[in-house]
């Protein structure tokens, strides 16, 4: 980029700065000073109507990196997430002070003409609005791309579903769970049948909603990637149009599948489910080893990856087993073919030591070596602590507060301040400064519309 352009979209991006007015800084429970300002999304305001984990993550990471991030909430109840999982002292998930971090909650009821009304004038002051609602429900409420856009050109409507906005399968419900099963994601993922390969029992699951996370990952991207095309229509002197970024959680999953749908067109090879291993890469896996002394009772497991020749090499030297070593195991695909052989060897070694003497043996061999550990080991672990990766996050109460800690967002910008400005907010925390003072309603508007039951209290 040339200097006269860095110029114009640094001058462009004072602009929306100005024009959304209220920069954000906090003071950190240390009393350092966390300015959004300086952030690369400063002067970006993302209208966030969706709720859980897809499209709530893409604000999460849209938010973190300096967009004003407005989350409109059902009066009342708020976002189920709110009360997911394990609740904290206040009946609130932490989880939730994680996801909703850097966020102004507002409270509307989007079933009533009046509310979306409101939604309708806070979009068209905005620059993204972000949703995951089933395809056809803000159409049939009259605020879809169509309509929102006759009121501000530039909007960029980003939408998270199931299955796309188009298609046959558009309006099913689709929860993650369901599209990493119709992606393949699921059918990988098991204990394969010695005999067909195909899986043996059901598929095994991550003990996360990896399609929603995964869908929101892509949400946030293409978000940047329309503004960034919004932006260079601008210098360019053209139109500064919004676009509708439409993004599945079938698609995200698929885009992580790697070579299948190559390997399936050009050899008619279906990869099925390899265990803890990985199909056509030997060997990386996960290997039993002896208990730790501190936790007799519990199964010990190391992950090697040394599928590289060289690491290959002296993965065997170190355990002993040089007479795996030739040109018969030279390269990958001889190892291939040889993994029963192989995996044994490896596991043989393994069940002898602990996961913590197998580490230390390998790591001095330059052989990538890491334990299968639980989050109270992350939590310990010296090398997290040393790149700062788990922040305490303020929870501001009247009476009081607490910290709460979490991972910080990723990936880390070296001239960013990358800390989390507040946790998840209280639900309607912020329908004063938002609703009187962005969308300029009186008191006595503010207190009507909260006994029509438009807005919460």
């Amino acid at each position: 980029m040339s200097r006269v352009i860095q110029r114009a979209a640094q001058t462009s991006s004072n602009i929306l700065c100005r024009r959304h007015v209220r920069s954000i800084s906090t003071n950190a429970p240390d009393g350092t000073t966390l300015n959004a300002d300086d952030l690369p999304l400063s002067g970006i305001r993302v209208l966030e109507i969706g709720q859980v984990i897809a499209g709530p993550f893409c604000g999460q990471l849209l938010g973190h990196f300096g967009a004003d991030v407005i989350k409109v909430e059902a009066p009342d109840v708020g976002d189920p997430l709110r009360v997911w999982r394990e609740l904290d002292v206040d009946g609130i998930s932490p989880w939730w002070r994680s996801i909703a971090r850097n966020k102004k909650s507002i409270t509307i009821d989007l079933r009533r003409e009046e509310g979306r009304e409101l939604v309708k004038k806070l979009a068209s002051k905005s620059d993204v609005l972000l949703e995951n609602f089933k395809p056809g429900t803000l159409e049939k409420w009259g605020m879809g791309p169509t309509e929102l856009q006759k009121l501000n050109p530039s909007l960029i409507f980003t939408r998270v579903s199931g299955y796309g906005q188009t298609g046959p399968w558009a309006s099913r419900p689709g929860y993650a769970s369901v599209c990493e099963a119709e992606s393949g994601f699921r059918y990988i993922n098991g204990v394969p049948d010695p005999v067909t390969g195909a899986l043996s029992g059901p598929p095994m699951r991550l003990n996360i909603s990896l399609g929603d996370s995964v869908a929101g990952l892509h949400a946030a991207f293409g978000t940047v990637l329309a503004l960034l095309s919004r932006k260079s229509n601008e210098l360019r002197g053209q139109k500064k149009n919004g676009q509708v970024v439409d993004v599945s959680i079938v698609e995200s999953m698929l885009n992580l599948m790697e070579g299948v749908i190559p390997e399936y067109d050009r050899k008619g090879k279906i990869r099925g489910p390899s265990g803890s291993s990985v199909t056509g890469i030997v060997p990386t896996n996960a290997y039993p080893c002896k208990p730790s002394p501190a936790s007799p009772n519990v199964p010990s497991y190391v992950v090697i990856g040394a599928n590289a020749d060289s690491m290959y090499n002296r993965l065997m030297t170190a355990i002993g087993r040089s007479d795996l070593i030739g040109s018969e195991y030279a390269r990958n695909h001889h190892r291939v073919a040889r993994q029963a052989e192989i995996e044994e060897a490896i596991s043989a070694w393994t069940r002898d030591r602990t996961a913590e003497e197998a580490e230390e043996v390998l790591q001095a061999a330059s052989v990538p070596t890491g334990r299968v550990v639980s989050v109270k080991e992350v939590m310990e672990n010296p090398h997290i602590k040393a790149r700062g990766v788990v922040e305490d996050v303020w929870v501001d109460k009247e009476d009081g507060g607490w910290n709460v800690k979490m991972s910080k967002v990723f990936p880390l910008l070296s001239e960013c301040e990358s800390r989390t400005r507040w946790a998840g907010p209280e639900l309607g925390q912020h329908n004063k400064e938002v609703l009187m003072g962005e969308l300029g309603l009186s008191e006595q508007d503010m207190l009507r519309l909260q006994a029509a039951g438009v807005i919460g209290k």
